[in-house]
């Protein structure tokens, strides 16, 4: 039985989510259809960009991308902290870039009213808006949304496009986001579809290795300490910031490359030996790595992390476990 979704966002409990939103029977997002002989690969651009003037309006940050064939894989980082420090009319603002608003917002705006009673309906509408600029549920439905209408109109359809809504995992800690992480980046090289990651079209690890190499050519002083990053994606800072990825960009790559050889084992390129630094500071052995990032989803359910964290979390929402604990 399908749980409600708020059981499973609990932003008490972490931040971090991985979310997967699946095409219905065989529409695609894009990609060339082997039945049609039809190429959607434009679909993914529409993706991106909805993706990321999404992120400019809601307090929800893109860790890591990647959008597939038929489905795509998204982890964000919800800033609950800073969608309550915005002002009402900030709050007002960005709702407008998405509806058409209040009346008596629009009046509030215009400067039309003083009164008690309206200027705390004013209030308690934008306290609604306020929530929903930082939950997950409306930054999916206003991406899918779009995207729906969109594919329907070239398509000259009507009728579902994705299969339901959307599905979710809590990040309860740091291994399960940087597993997360790296399964969604690998996402195209397990499936076959690229050799490396440079040739990962739309996904987060190409956008961060194109700025970093961007950087590198045309920075007369690169920064080694702090590399150049994306814009539109949560930086990685170590330990320095309290938003970004609690890693360093330099390790994530590490550890990335090191994945990518053991899953393709005919890769090129010399394979070191020793496994990589953030595994040894997390105390994950090199097995259970790579049979996490090959089967994250098989391994949890709605909540990934420790079986620490998993037990803690489960018993604050009064279950007896979560998938994962053993």
């Amino acid at each position: 039985m399908a749980r409600a979704r708020n059981s499973l966002i609990d932003l008490d409990a972490t931040p971090f989510y991985h979310v997967i939103s699946r095409c219905v029977r065989r529409a695609f997002l894009c990609g060339e259809d082997k039945y049609s002989g039809k190429n959607y690969n434009h679909r993914r651009q529409w993706v991106l960009d909805k993706l990321h003037a999404l992120s400019g309006i809601f307090a929800i940050h893109i860790a890591a991308y990647a959008i597939m064939s038929n489905h795509y894989h998204l982890v964000l980082r919800v800033d609950r902290e800073r969608a309550l420090s915005w002002s009402d009319d900030e709050v007002i603002e960005r709702w407008y870039q998405l509806h058409k608003g209040h009346p008596v917002v629009d009046r509030y705006r215009k400067g039309e009213i003083d009164d008690k009673a309206s200027l705390a309906k004013v209030a308690e509408v934008v306290s609604v808006w306020r929530f929903r600029l930082y939950d997950i549920s409306w930054f999916m439905r206003h991406l899918n949304e779009s995207i729906a209408r969109a594919a329907n109109k070239e398509d000259n359809c009507k009728g579902r496009y994705w299969e339901g809504r959307y599905y979710s995992q809590a990040l309860l800690d740091e291994q399960a986001l940087l597993s997360c992480m790296m399964y969604v980046d690998l996402n195209p090289i397990r499936a076959g579809m690229a050799n490396d990651f440079k040739e990962s079209d739309f996904t987060s690890i190409q956008a961060r290795i194109r700025s970093y190499e961007q950087d590198r050519r045309t920075t007369s002083k690169h920064n080694k300490a702090s590399p150049k990053q994306p814009a539109n994606l949560l930086p990685f800072g170590g330990s320095q910031q309290s938003l970004a990825i609690p890693f360093t960009l330099y390790d994530y790559f590490e550890l990335a490359d090191w994945s990518a050889r053991q899953i393709v084992p005919n890769k090129r390129g010399f394979v070191e030996e020793h496994q990589p630094k953030l595994l040894d500071c997390l105390g994950i052995a090199s097995d259970d790595w790579i049979e996490i990032v090959n089967h994250f989803r098989r391994q949890y359910g709605n909540f990934a992390g420790s079986r620490e964290r998993l037990r803690q979390c489960a018993n604050e929402h009064h279950h007896c476990w979560y998938k994962g604990v053993g």
